[in-house]
């Protein structure tokens, strides 16, 4: 995506656009990027972009195509078929899913965060000294 590290490998991509896929992935936080997985009920957020049969081979070596990721076809949300790689459901075992499906917000706080949860008091409390 735009703003992120690794944007440079679309260096001359014909960018198409914002898009988000229909409401049956998750998105997965892998600590440096993202992965888009199958079988959730999320519409995940991204960007289109156009690639050359030489770019899209270089961003399949970058992933691993078909060892690591792998490229299938999906349903965006307003009916075209487009190809993302994926990883599968038993690859992200473990791993965070970012809530709302946009990877450019996976930082920012949910509303009602913070203040009234336990570990929040606790933390706060930990701090201060006794009267």
């Amino acid at each position: 995506m735009s703003g992120e590290p690794e944007h440079a490998r679309l260096a001359g991509a014909r960018p198409l656009g914002p898009v988000g896929t229909e409401a049956a992935f998750d998105l997965v936080d892998l600590g440096v990027e993202p992965a888009l997985v199958p079988g959730g009920t999320t519409s995940i957020r991204g960007e289109l972009y156009a690639l050359t049969p030489t770019q899209l081979a270089a961003v399949d070596v970058h992933h691993g195509h078909p060892l690591r990721y792998r490229r299938a076809a999906l349903r965006l949300d307003d009916g075209r078929v487009v190809e993302a790689h994926q990883l599968a459901p038993d690859q992200t075992r473990g791993r965070r899913r970012i809530r709302g499906g946009d990877w450019k917000t996976r930082l920012t706080p949910r509303a009602g965060a913070g203040a009234d949860l336990a570990w929040s008091r606790f933390a706060r409390e930990r701090g201060r000294t006794p009267r």
